[in-house]
C-alpha cells in the first residue's frame, strides 16, 4: 500500500522515482558503489520496479562483467598486458599538469594515477576534471616502444553514469502538488531514510545536513555520537559532494598543490565533508587553518602565486558524548571543547554558519534505511546541484525575513544563507504561506546559529550572550 507521497511522487516524477528499498536487495554486497550508482543499475534491470530472478541474474551479470572486486586487480592487468580491451565500471577522473602538458586519467580499481585520456573524451564529459564520474571506460594498453619507455594504459571510449540535464521548472512547478508533510517525506526517502520512524525534529536534521549541497557556500558542523548515519549522505547521495576521512589534511589538498600545479578539492566540489573532525590535524606552519578562516569569510583562497574563489561548502562532522539522558554530556562547558584540535579556536568557529543537533538523531537500526519510493539519487543530486546557481530564493528571503536582536552581520549573513537553503528544499516553488517560511526556514535557520553563538558565549568571554528572534 502506497502511502499519499509515494502516489504523487509516481503521478508527478515518474521515471525519476525508484523504490529506495531495492538498493538492499540487490546484492551488491561488498562492491564498492555508492548508492546513486547502484540506483541506476537497478533503473535499468528492475522490471515494473521490482526486483524478479530474472533482473536479479542480469544484475550479477553486468556487475560480474563491469565491476571486479579489489582482489582481481592483477587479472585484470594481465589480460590489459595480452592487449585485451578491457571494460570497467569505476569511479574515473583526470587531473591536469600544466608543467608537462598533460591529462593523467586515474583508475581507482587498477591503482593507477597515469592512464592516458584523449582530449575528445574530456570535453565531452568534463565532470571527470572535477568531481569525477562514475562510469563504463573501454581500456586498452599501450605496451613501451624501447628498453627505455614505460608502458600505458589508454581510454578508448567513456559512457557516463549521469542524466544529461534537468527540467528545474517541472520539479519546481509539481511541487505545488504535495502538502509539506508529504514534501518533507519525499525528501527524506530521497536521502535514503525512513520517514515512518522519524519525528519532525529528526527530518530537518536530515533536510539540514544537505542544505550545502543546495546552497553555495554553507559551512555547518554536526555534532553526534558514533553510528547515526552522519557521513551516510554524503557518501551515497551526491558526486558533488567528497568526504574526507580523518587525518592530516593539507593546503595542497583543499586549495592548490603548487608542486603538481592542480586545483584543490574545494575547486572541484560543492560540498567538502570533513568527517571524523576531531582526528585531523593541520600542518605545523598553520597555514591551513589561516587558509580556511579566511576561504570560510570571503570565498576565496591564495597558495603561492595562485589565487581563486569557490563555491563549496564545509560540513565538519564530530563525535561527541551522551549522558544518561541522552544530551551532550559536557554541554555546560562548551561542546566544541571535546573536540582537541582547531574547532576550539572562537575566530574559526565564528565563521560557521550553524551547529546542527545531531545527538538528536538516534543510532541507525534496520527499520533506518528507506522502505518507500524516492527521486533516483543521480536525479536528485543534480537538482540540488542546479539549485545552487539559482539566486531568486536569496532575494525572498532577504524580502520576508524579519530578524530581532541580531545586529551582527556574521550571524545575519548565516541565518540568510541557511533560510534560503531550506526554502530551496523544501520550498522549491517558493510558495510558503508566510507560517511555514517561518516555521521551516527561519525558525531552523535561527536555531543553528543561535547554538554557534552559545558555544562562542562559553569558550570566549569577548562574545556577548546573544538570543537572536524572528518576527
Amino acid at each position: 500500500m502506497l502511502e499519499s507521497f509515494e502516489k504523487k511522487a509516481l503521478d508527478y516524477y515518474g521515471e525519476v522515482i525508484i523504490n529506495k528499498h531495492l538498493i538492499h536487495e540487490a546484492g551488491f554486497g561488498a562492491r564498492a558503489i555508492p548508492t546513486y550508482v547502484g540506483e541506476w543499475i537497478l533503473s535499468h534491470f528492475a522490471q515494473e520496479g521490482q526486483l524478479t530472478e530474472d533482473s536479479r541474474e542480469r544484475i550479477a551479470a553486468f556487475l560480474g562483467k563491469y565491476l571486479p572486486t579489489k582482489g582481481q586487480k592483477d587479472e585484470i592487468k594481465n589480460r590489459l598486458l595480452k592487449l585485451e580491451t578491457v571494460q570497467l565500471l569505476d569511479d574515473f577522473s583526470v587531473t591536469v599538469n600544466l608543467k608537462t602538458g598533460q591529462r593523467h586519467l586515474r583508475i581507482p580499481l587498477l591503482d593507477i594515477n597515469d592512464a592516458f585520456v584523449s582530449e575528445h573524451i574530456v570535453d565531452h564529459n568534463e565532470l571527470l576534471v572535477t568531481s569525477g564520474v562514475w562510469g563504463i571506460g573501454s581500456l586498452f594498453y599501450v605496451p613501451p616502444d624501447g628498453p627505455g619507455d614505460k608502458g600505458q594504459v589508454w581510454m578508448r571510449e567513456f559512457k557516463p553514469f549521469q542524466i544529461s540535464s534537468v527540467d528545474l521548472d517541472y520539479f519546481r512547478e509539481c511541487r505545488q502538488h504535495f502538502t509539506l508533510d508529504e514534501w518533507l517525506d519525499l525528501m527524506v526517502s530521497s536521502i535514503g531514510f525512513n520517514p515512518q520512524v522519524l519525528t519532525e525534529l529528526q527530518k530537518m536534521i536530515l533536510i539540514t545536513r544537505i542544505v550545502p549541497l543546495a546552497e553555495p557556500r554553507v559551512n555547518i558542523v554536526e555534532l553526534a555520537p558514533k553510528g547515526t548515519g552522519k557521513s551516510f549522505v554524503y557518501d551515497n547521495l551526491s558526486r558533488y559532494a567528497r568526504v574526507v576521512a580523518g587525518g592530516k589534511i593539507t593546503p595542497a589538498v583543499l586549495f592548490h598543490n603548487l608542486v603538481t600545479h592542480t586545483p584543490g578539492l574545494i575547486t572541484r566540489y560543492d560540498g567538502i565533508v570533513l568527517d571524523e573532525v576531531q582526528s585531523i590535524r593541520g600542518d605545523s606552519a598553520g597555514e591551513l587553518i589561516a587558509g580556511l578562516k579566511v576561504y570560510l569569510e570571503s570565498g576565496r583562497y591564495s597558495r603561492g602565486n595562485t589565487m581563486g574563489t569557490s563555491e563549496a561548502g564545509f560540513v565538519m562532522l564530530g563525535n561527541l558524548a551522551l549522558d544518561v539522558d541522552y544530551q551532550p554530556m559536557y554541554s555546560e562547558d562548551g561542546l566544541f571543547r571535546e573536540i582537541p584540535n582547531f574547532l576550539q579556536e572562537t575566530a574559526f568557529i565564528d565563521r560557521i554558519h550553524g551547529l546542527m543537533a545531531g545527538w538528536e538523531m538516534g543510532r541507525v537500526t534496520k527499520d533506518t534505511p528507506s522502505h518507500s519510493l524516492g527521486f533516483k539519487g543521480d536525479f536528485f543530486s543534480e537538482i540540488l546541484h542546479v539549485l545552487r546557481r539559482e539566486a531568486q530564493y536569496g532575494e525572498y528571503v532577504s524580502q520576508n525575513m524579519r530578524l530581532v536582536g541580531c545586529d551582527d552581520l556574521r550571524d545575519r549573513k548565516a541565518i540568510a544563507r541557511l533560510a534560503t537553503g531550506f526554502l530551496k528544499l523544501l520550498f522549491p516553488d517558493m510558495k510558503p504561506t508566510e507560517e511555514q517560511f517561518k516555521e521551516f526556514c527561519v525558525k531552523p535557520a535561527v536555531e543553528l546559529r543561535q547554538r554557534i553563538r552559545d558555544e562562542l558565549y562559553k569558550l570566549d568571554p569577548e562574545y556577548a550572550k546573544v538570543e537572536i528572534w524572528y518576527e
